[in-house]
């Protein structure tokens, strides 16, 4: 969780520094020996913590002090040695230092919270660096100054309907390298390119679907429902509708919270083969088991992709309860991808039947992806359909 920017002279203070002379650092102090790191390295580290995190279960907390206005004003040279001095005086010396932006904002990264709440760390280390700044510069530069913090791992509670992740915390994510960007617009291109295709070349088999749809069960020939994107961004998915409109999601729910936690290990009744949908599910219209066994429930998504809510080749959305039952390490195939219709689990790993098999999938996709990887996958999508493996 992320908490506001606080100023860190309040009006209060302020009022008092009209009566006191300001104070400034003596002379002859010794300058720190606390390395500060430069942007590149520091979000290394940060990057490195996230997973220290996830394994150990431990919580950080990422402080950013936005320095950016006293940079503007060419006091970069007298203030800003002072402020990481002051710094690396009110952090402990297992925290680390360094350029979350090169000469705009510093971070700092604290470890080894304990069952503090967020509310408490936030207040001591606050306290803590307004008092080393207050005795390193004067009261107008630290005007200038804000700070604020972010919380890993983020917590979401059983109602919130938001789970947009802190792009701060991720800024080796949201900062993609120069030969990335050049390579993921080439792969929103293809998205593009290929569901229009799909859409124009598809439409008669949209029609007859339609028109099954509608003759079969009442109500809407589509299913709309929220799913969580790339950094857990909200959006509406699209798939032909499968199911009798006066149906309770809490039974999926059950199953997906239990085969997430490996209570079932998403095995197939009949086939032996693992899913992730109830098997026999008594929600289900007859014509819907037809187009989810083939696959034609999910065409619609393909205005999904053309929206750029999707790809053509990206992890599985997850539904907002889906999401919460997740481990932390589980949170990244949201995060470090955009979300496909299908992927490297829907052409290799049907046969993996546990939950952490296919996030694992996920995660070797993110890490290996490439344009080409797209391209075969996209190759093998077609035999996969027609085999049905795995498909429900």
């Amino acid at each position: 969780m992320s908490l506001p920017k606080i100023e860190l002279w309040d009006n209060a203070r302020r009022r008092d520094t009209r009566r006191e002379p300001s104070r400034t650092a003596p002379r002859h102090s010794r300058p720190s020996t606390r390395l500060v790191l430069a942007e590149d390295a520091f979000v290394s580290m940060l990057y490195m913590e996230r997973r220290r995190a996830e394994r150990a279960q431990r919580r950080f907390v990422l402080m950013l002090v936005d320095v950016k206005k006293l940079v503007e004003r060419g006091q970069a040279s007298s203030g800003l040695s002072k402020i990481t001095n002051a710094l690396a005086k009110a952090t402990r010396e297992t925290d680390t230092i360094g350029w979350y932006l090169q000469d705009s904002m510093i971070g700092v990264i604290g470890t080894e919270l304990g069952d503090a709440k967020p509310k408490t760390v936030q207040e001591s280390m606050l306290a803590k660096v307004r008092g080393a700044f207050e005795g390193a510069i004067s009261p107008e530069r630290i005007m200038e100054i804000s700070v604020s913090f972010h919380f890993f791992p983020e917590e979401w509670e059983e109602g919130d309907s938001d789970h947009s992740a802190n792009i701060a915390l991720y800024p080796d994510l949201s900062r993609p390298q120069q030969s990335k960007r050049f390579a993921l617009a080439v792969k929103r291109a293809m998205d593009i390119v290929g569901s229009a295709a799909a859409l124009i070349v598809l439409s008669p088999l949209y029609a007859a679907v339609t028109l099954a749809v509608k003759l079969t069960s009442k109500g809407p020939v589509l299913f709309k429902q929220e799913r969580l994107g790339q950094y857990g961004k909200t959006f509406t998915v699209l798939k032909f509708r499968s199911m009798r409109t006066d149906c309770d999601a809490k039974i999926h729910q059950e199953y997906v919270n239990q085969f997430i936690s490996g209570k079932v290990d998403g095995k197939g009744c009949e086939t032996g083969t693992p899913v992730f949908k109830i098997q026999k599910d008594p929600r289900i219209t007859s014509i819907g088991r037809f187009i989810r066994k083939t696959s034609l429930d999910e065409l619609p998504q393909f205005w999904n992709v053309l929206r750029g809510d999707m790809s053509l080749v990206g992890p599985r959305p997850p539904i907002g309860y889906e999401f919460r039952a997740y481990d932390v390490w589980h949170r990244r195939r949201v995060l470090e991808i955009k979300p496909g219709i299908t992927g490297l689990w829907q052409v290799e790993g049907r046969s993996r039947t546990k939950f952490d098999d296919m996030v694992r999938l996920d995660l070797k996709y993110a890490s290996a992806w490439s344009i080409w990887l797209d391209v075969r996958i996209l190759l093998q999508t077609p035999a996969a359909v027609l085999i049905g493996t795995g498909a429900h």
